[in-house]
């Protein structure tokens, strides 16, 4: 695809939206119905892509890319004309006899650009809120995940129109440029890594396209000598091995304290084998690597520290085996980047406070979670660290919530969406103040006086 098909696309969208064709709510409900009704009809379909791409069980696909996106779209269909409706607000007596409202209206033309590691779900779950805030778009799979992106691009062009929705497949290395440098969006919306994140935002600064980054992070668990270990095993294992470790949430290293260290490792070997079997390379319930570029990234960490469980790989099936590493350092470099696979190293603390400077040497990531029953403890590291979102006492789940937002802080992304939120982050807030004419105070027209002043001194104290 050249980028003169690109703008082509682009400027048939950008017609479609100035004729007001997406503005209406009866148009975007029937927009999210399409939407739905899409995945419906292709549920088998969009199963077998992800496990030719990921060999995805299926239970893992249908959760968290198929079942994932019936709730976002459901909650969008049952809110969306509250969301809609035109807010008024409360508006200062200095400013009488006027009234004020907020105005939710579409951005227009949207790029939303996916990862490879939810190939389905992390490109069409934007897409929600895109329609429900009244936009159109143009939406970029990752070439990484070849079957997924090709059967998208054939059920999108099955069910909108192009000059509404369309499928943009290629390199991102290769059209990435084509499509922000070429043509003003209204907003980018990407998922993936911080490196890419950066480029994405800096070709988009030349147009000053505002963009929302979903990026990663090197995400902490911290187990406490309070945790209920045999829950917070179980809940670790399923979150940290769950796609093979590869979500831009999953636990990326453990901080358990020394004292329960070897109980929470036999629990989690025991739930590691209770899952995947002796043997998980026969395992139909475990992902395998997305390339043999991850592949090899991931089996240099198998050489740093002592293997507890794991560590079985196999090239040719781009397999590795769910690992724990213990006798890791801050300076191993498995500590150096998020490792994004299902490998585990293991820190130990003493005290809970030694956890704060651990962490802040790769500061701001996307999800935090923590395992105790101590609410000084939970109290303390709320306030203390900061990082995107996360769980007390699990792993994960709060993707799930459509009632919060979702996303990352500083290093880890900027802005957020799920639900309301990605409406919110589709649409302009417009401010508007309705003023009366049947009573007009003079207080702000000159001349100004002494009694302008005191009196507007009444006002502003």
């Amino acid at each position: 695809m050249d980028k003169f098909i690109i703008e082509n696309s682009f400027n048939m969208k950008q017609k479609f939206f100035d004729d007001g064709k997406t503005k209406t709510y009866e148009f975007r409900l029937e927009q999210l119905r399409k939407l739905k009704q899409m995945i419906k009809k292709n549920e088998n379909e969009i199963i077998e892509a992800l496990y030719l791409d990921l060999h995805k069980p299926t239970v893992e696909s249908f959760i968290s890319e198929i079942g994932f996106m019936y709730e976002e779209i459901n909650y969008s269909i049952k809110h969306l004309k509250s969301w809609m409706k035109t807010k008024k607000v409360s508006t200062p007596i200095v400013l009488s006899p006027s009234k004020s409202f907020i105005y939710s209206e579409p951005l227009g033309v949207i790029l939303i650009i996916g990862p490879w590691n939810y190939p389905f779900q992390l490109l069409l779950a934007p897409l929600v809120g895109a329609i429900s805030a009244g936009n159109c778009a143009m939406i970029k799979p990752s070439a990484q995940t070849k079957h997924t992106s090709n059967l998208v691009a054939k059920i999108i062009s099955e069910t909108y129109d192009e000059e509404y929705i369309s499928v943009v497949e290629g390199p991102g290395a290769m059209i990435g440029p084509m499509l922000i440098e070429t043509n003003k969006f209204d907003h980018i919306f990407f998922t993936g890594s911080q490196s890419v994140g950066k480029s994405i935002a800096t070709m988009a600064a030349n147009h000053l396209t505002p963009v929302t980054l979903e990026l990663g992070g090197k995400s902490p668990v911290i187990v406490d000598k309070d945790a209920n270990i045999d829950i917070a095993a179980k809940r670790l294992t399923w979150s940290k091995f769950f796609n093979s470790g590869q979500t831009c949430v999953c636990p990326d290293y453990l901080l358990v304290h020394e004292s329960v260290k070897n109980e929470l490792l036999n629990k989690m070997k025991f739930y590691i084998i209770e899952f995947f079997g002796e043997n998980p390379i026969e395992s139909e319930n475990f992902a395998r690597i997305i390339n043999k570029k991850r592949f090899n990234i991931l089996k240099e960490f198998l050489d740093e520290g002592n293997i507890i469980i794991g560590g079985q790989n196999d090239e040719d099936t781009k397999f590795i085996a769910p690992t724990i590493i213990d006798n890791i350092n801050l300076d191993s470099k498995i500590m150096q980047q998020e490792i994004f696979g299902p490998i585990l190293p293991i820190l130990t603390y003493k005290n809970i406070e030694e956890v704060i400077p651990i962490i802040r040497k790769n500061r701001y990531p996307l999800a935090l979670y923590l395992y105790t029953k101590n609410k000084i403890t939970e109290k303390f590291i709320l306030e203390n660290i900061e990082f995107g979102g996360g769980c007390i006492n699990n792993g994960m789940v709060h993707l799930a919530n459509t009632n919060i937002p979702f996303g990352g802080v500083s290093n880890s992304g900027m802005g957020n969406y799920h639900g309301k939120y990605s409406f919110d982050v589709f649409s302009h807030k417009k401010s508007i103040i309705k003023t009366g004419n049947w009573l007009d105070i003079s207080l702000r027209y000159p001349p100004y006086t002494n009694n302008k002043l005191n009196t507007a001194k009444k006002f502003f104290k």
